[in-house]
């Protein structure tokens, strides 16, 4: 009887060292894998137009040759307060890079777009082209001064 135990006992054993299977699970898996972003310089179906100042309040906006650093460090900490939940300087997320954007478009245009989504969104050709291409995120008013304004725009001078 022992014998026949043993001899159980061991085929048992070799049975159990055969191949490994795996059970294939049905339902969610995620990877973690880091995927490399390419920063973006130009927006791929939106023109570059630097005529259109846009609809608001700016109109014919020049800078001065030097940036102002003072006020550019004053729509920085805005710029981190309220901007970078949807903006990168060049990564490309909820809306557009802003790295280069005074190539793309005139500071009017730019400061318009800041200070007047709604009205940039609803009657200006190239912000309507961005919604689309944006999956139709809206930029939301933040309802910033004049002066907010400027120095987010001098801000995005130094990116």
């Amino acid at each position: 009887m022992k014998k026949l135990v043993s001899i159980l006992a061991i085929g048992a054993m070799i049975a159990s060292c055969g191949e490994k299977k795996e059970e294939k699970k049905d339902g969610f898996e995620m990877n973690r894998t880091k995927k490399e972003v390419k920063a973006e310089t130009t927006t791929e179906g939106v023109p570059v137009d630097m005529d259109n100042d846009g609809v608001g309040p700016f109109e014919d906006v020049t800078f001065s040759e030097e940036i102002d650093t003072e006020l550019a460090a004053a729509g920085e900490a805005k710029f981190s307060a309220i901007c970078t939940a949807c903006h990168m300087a060049e990564q490309r997320m909820i809306g557009p890079a802003l790295k280069g954007v005074y190539e793309r478009r005139s500071p009017a245009w730019v400061m318009n777009m800041i200070a007047n989504p709604d009205g940039m969104l609803k009657e200006d050709p190239i912000a309507k082209a961005l919604l689309k291409e944006y999956n139709n995120a809206i930029m939301l008013n933040q309802n910033l001064s004049e002066d907010e304004t400027k120095a987010v725009a001098e801000y995005l001078r130094t990116l």
